[in-house]
């Protein structure tokens, strides 16, 4: 039976509509969408405020005590319902470095909820980084890639690997772009070293994600472009952007927005410690402490993920002045189109909606079944 959404605003990935409806069918996906009189339909649920599209988180660790990396299905399940509960309705866990038989392990234990639809799929963060780029990766796991470990990966996987981020420079690293793209994995630049030179053949290579820009590579420097300097000027790669206030100033938020306008990527980075009090934990083989919500490696030299989710950065997003109508390209419409999902809030598409809350601004997945939105 189909049901109607009616809100003062819809901002899908293609319309921005005031006073508007979206009929969602038998099937959950939409059906129709529109402004005025709308089609009669079995129920009615009325949100107070606006209706965006279900949000997309490319690279999330875990949440409530859970890493992905070595929790239990059961404990992916937990994790992954405190990112949806809070808007993420596609999310693609991230699988830190650690042993290689460790890391295959991980991808076949996750690899059936990616099937069953509970995660839009696998990302291989590690082992292929930069040791003097490692942050939160333990320096002792980390090494160049292989023909065979990168077919071990993919057979682990068995379709469920959407992303991989490695360091270019490293031996063999390229030959592995090469392969992963061929396998249909979406290749990131990430935790480098890199020249300009390189990170632009690693795109040549087919590389088309730079992972959270800035951190985990040289800084941007006016002789010396580096990483930073190719993902902003090559039209080619999407840029994520870690924006908890921590990671990354406002002003350099600002100023990927203004050089890459539409290349920008909300990713939350989120630790097993997003959703925890304050404490003590562990990310990649690394000792972590999580104080005021900042994660930082124990030694204090490395920030070690955020505690955030994409819902908290799209927020601080649009208290900077960005536009509602860019925040959900950010979130929503261009990590879609990368993992080669449809375009969210469009007919035929899942109605996966989040209503952001007119009073409070809270952001909140609504469950189309009951019209309801679930409790935190």
């Amino acid at each position: 039976m189909s049901a109607l959404v009616r809100a003062r605003r819809i901002v899908t990935a293609r319309t921005d509509l005031r006073d508007g409806w979206l009929v969602v069918d038998d099937a959950g996906s939409v059906g129709a969408l529109g402004t005025g009189e709308p089609p009669e339909t079995a129920t009615t649920t009325v949100v107070d405020g606006t209706v965006v599209p279900g949000l997309v988180d490319l690279h999330a660790h875990g949440a409530l005590g859970h890493d992905f990396a070595t929790c239990t299905r059961d404990g992916a399940l937990v994790a992954a319902g405190h990112h949806r509960a809070r808007g993420t309705t596609s999310l693609v866990a991230s699988v830190a470095t650690g042993p290689v038989s460790d890391t295959v392990a991980a991808l076949a234990r996750l690899r059936p909820l990616v099937a069953d639809r509970t995660l839009a799929g696998l990302h291989l963060e590690g082992p292929w980084l930069s040791v003097a780029r490692r942050g939160a990766h333990r320096a002792d796991l980390l090494h160049a890639p292989t023909a065979a470990e990168v077919d071990a990966y993919l057979d682990a996987a068995d379709g469920a690997l959407r992303i991989v981020t490695l360091a270019p420079e490293l031996p063999g690293a390229l030959v592995a772009v090469r392969r992963l793209v061929a396998a249909g994995v979406v290749v990131a630049i990430g935790h480098t070293d890199a020249s300009a030179d390189v990170t632009r053949r690693a795109i040549d290579a087919g590389a088309t994600l730079v992972t959270h820009l800035f951190n985990g590579m040289p800084p941007l420097h006016h002789r010396t472009p580096g990483p930073v300097g190719v993902a902003l000027t090559d039209e080619r790669v999407l840029v994520e952007c870690i924006v908890d206030g921590h990671h990354l100033d406002s002003t350099t938020v600002e100023l990927v927005r203004r050089t890459a306008p539409d290349r920008l990527v909300l990713v939350s980075d989120a630790m097993a410690a997003t959703g925890c009090p304050d404490g003590d934990h562990t990310i990649a083989g690394s000792p972590v402490s999580v104080r005021d919500g900042i994660a930082m490696l124990a030694d204090g030299s490395s920030l070690a993920g955020s505690t955030i989710t994409v819902a908290d950065a799209a927020r601080r997003l649009l208290d900077d002045g960005a536009p509602l109508t860019d925040v959900v390209a950010a979130a929503a419409t261009r990590p879609a189109r990368l993992l080669g999902l449809p375009a969210p809030l469009t007919p035929g598409a899942p109605a996966d909606l989040v209503a952001i809350d007119a009073t409070s601004g809270r952001w909140r997945t609504v469950d189309t079944s009951s019209g309801r939105e679930p409790t935190p």
